[in-house]
């Protein structure tokens, strides 16, 4: 009972915060002896922080507002890809405190080295976080594959199969498909709408269906394997053993092969690092930017693939808003065109076709998702991730 009284009052600020001791017991329905108690529990576990006056919904004096404290407590979002490592801690708030990009080679690595890697980066971010004053009470990494029951069943762009992911820091973690938490990192870091469609862009292309506010993972967490939607059912082989799936013409690697080397020498003074697309996706941008005619060609090309995966998609969710994240957000404005001309010329039959939006955060959204996932599960059971 008082675990899920205190999920109650963190919940209630979380929501709707600032709220004095007395607003809380009228909102809640509990004692004003009992909230008292939980909100001092709280206090001490650095989870909420009292400052400031606000009026507590009774006559007289304001109270003093209790709101969710960015202090002493925190969440930490790790991130495997086929082309970098990522880690970042956030607070309570939601406001990110470190963020940490490691540029890596993972294809076909060694699971054991990947780890290893990912083990040190995340190291030394919450030593970071420690002489800053926050404790990170939970981790939550992302991975580009299917995740079952804690195990990295199949990561192809990896070459990983059956992969226990161990060795992270001593602290609770859970892990998750790639796509899944960037679907989560835009509703909880980025619009915040309660209901679309996330279409993630990286070598390999997932997506997640947020519902009324909540991830939909399907009855196998199968969900949002748009990357392997076929769109040229002849079409060119593809890593999952099938043939012309999306992946194929629409994948980071598709869109930068179909350059050459042309694009090798705008790459070179192009930082390297970033996450989700490093310098090829950036000089890529470069020769958009001059309006080079085969970057121009190779966007529509793929652009108009994802058109044909989305009108499927569109089919079976209907989905009223479809983001595009990833390496597709600094692409958007040359993907979203010819994809939307594609939506459009399939689905003339309805009122409306779904409004094609650019992600926010862009490549962060699965690192940040993965932070996210672990607040959540703190406003959900205080008492047992704090200990409490």
């Amino acid at each position: 009972m008082r675990a899920r009284n205190m999920a109650v009052v963190l919940g209630a600020i979380h929501r709707t915060g600032p709220l004095s001791r007395a607003a809380l017991a009228e909102r809640t329905g509990l004692t004003k002896t009992t909230v008292s108690k939980l909100v001092s529990d709280l206090l001490e576990a650095g989870a909420v922080t009292e400052r400031g006056a606000v009026r507590g919904g009774e006559r007289g004096r304001p109270g003093v507002a209790v709101s969710l404290s960015g202090e002493r407590v925190a969440a930490l979002g790790l991130e495997i890809n086929i082309d970098y490592l990522a880690a970042c801690v956030v607070d309570l708030t939601r406001c990110v405190r470190l963020r940490r990009t490691r540029t890596a080679d993972n294809r076909n690595s060694k699971p054991d080295d990947t780890l290893e890697a990912l083990r040190r980066l995340a190291d030394e971010v919450v030593a970071e976080a420690a002489a800053d004053g926050l404790r990170v009470i939970g981790a939550a990494l992302a991975v580009p594959g299917l995740v079952e029951g804690g195990l990295l069943r199949n990561a192809p762009h990896l070459g990983w199969r059956d992969v226990r992911v161990t060795g992270l820091p001593d602290v609770p973690y859970t892990i998750d498909n790639e796509a899944n938490l960037a679907a989560l990192g835009e509703l909880w870091f980025g619009s915040g709408a309660a209901d679309f469609l996330y279409v993630s862009g990286e070598i390999g292309i997932g997506a997640g269906l947020v519902v009324d506010g909540s991830l939909f993972r399907g009855a196998y967490g199968l969900a949002g394997e748009i990357g392997h939607v076929v769109v040229v059912p002849d079409g060119p082989p593809c890593r999952c053993g099938g043939r012309g799936c999306l992946e194929v013409y629409a994948g980071q690697d598709a869109l930068l092969s179909a350059l050459g080397d042309a694009s090798a020498h705008l790459c070179r003074d192009v930082p390297v690092g970033l996450p989700g697309g490093t310098a090829g996706v950036a000089g890529l941008v470069a020769r958009l930017e001059a309006g080079d005619g085969e970057a121009l060609a190779a966007c529509d090309r793929a652009g108009r693939a994802l058109g044909v995966a989305l009108t499927s998609a569109v089919h079976l969710l209907d989905p009223g808003r479809i983001v595009l994240g990833g390496v597709y957000a600094p692409l958007f404005p040359w993907l979203s065109g010819p994809a939307a001309e594609t939506l459009t010329a399939h689905l003339g039959h309805l009122r409306a076709t779904p409004e094609l939006a650019v992600s926010g955060i862009g490549s962060d959204a699965a690192v940040l998702g993965a932070a996210g996932l672990v607040i959540q599960d703190l406003l959900a059971d205080p008492a047992t991730v704090l200990g409490l």
